[in-house]
């Protein structure tokens, strides 16, 4: 079992502008950062996330993001240097939905979609949940989302979707990894 801690650093990853993001698990500390980060996201990345529209969150709503254990709740932050402060750009999460399954969510500030991090995101919790036995990772998707869609169809893990009314639901095997090249 791989403990992680609130704010431990997992990696850095090299986005496709050639700047370096910080991966690292979130921290209650954060609170501020993130209310700060979803007040950069459009209405349409808000809406592909929560299937809702929103403008911001309720104090219970973000006690609830960061009230997470590393256990049955992993949050993780996607992190970099914008003049010269670190600032939450993205992040992705599981939730165990019964044993040995959990839901994963992503979100990547407008600015920063398109340069990777919801793969690095996803690589990262990918292993973190492998690593604590879990042996399937579910998600819902709007069918137009076809970055998060896409994410998911080339993280290396074998994939099944179905679609149903205006959603459609992907579940990721953790237990055998797709050779190289296969999708």
């Amino acid at each position: 079992m791989h403990n992680i801690e609130g704010g431990q650093v997992l990696g850095k990853e090299l986005l496709r502008d050639g700047r370096r993001v910080e991966i690292r698990a979130l921290r209650r500390e954060d609170r501020e950062d993130l209310i700060r980060a979803v007040g950069h996201f459009s209405a349409q990345s808000l809406y592909r996330r929560f299937f809702t529209l929103k403008r911001g969150f309720t104090e219970q709503e973000v006690d609830y993001f960061l009230d997470v254990d590393f256990i049955k709740h992993v949050a993780l932050v996607a992190t970099l240097e914008e003049k010269g402060q670190s600032i939450i750009v993205g992040g992705a999460r599981y939730i165990l939905t019964q044993p040995g399954r959990a839901e994963v969510a992503f979100a990547v500030m407008d600015a920063y979609q398109g340069q990777g991090i919801g793969r690095a995101l996803m690589r990262h919790l990918s292993r973190i949940a492998r690593a604590a036995g879990l042996e399937e990772l579910d998600a819902e998707v709007l069918p137009e989302n076809l970055a998060m869609l896409s994410v998911f169809q080339s993280c290396g893990l074998p994939m099944h979707s179905t679609r149903d009314a205006g959603v459609v639901h992907v579940a990721m095997s953790l237990s055998e990894r797709q050779q190289e090249g296969t999708a």
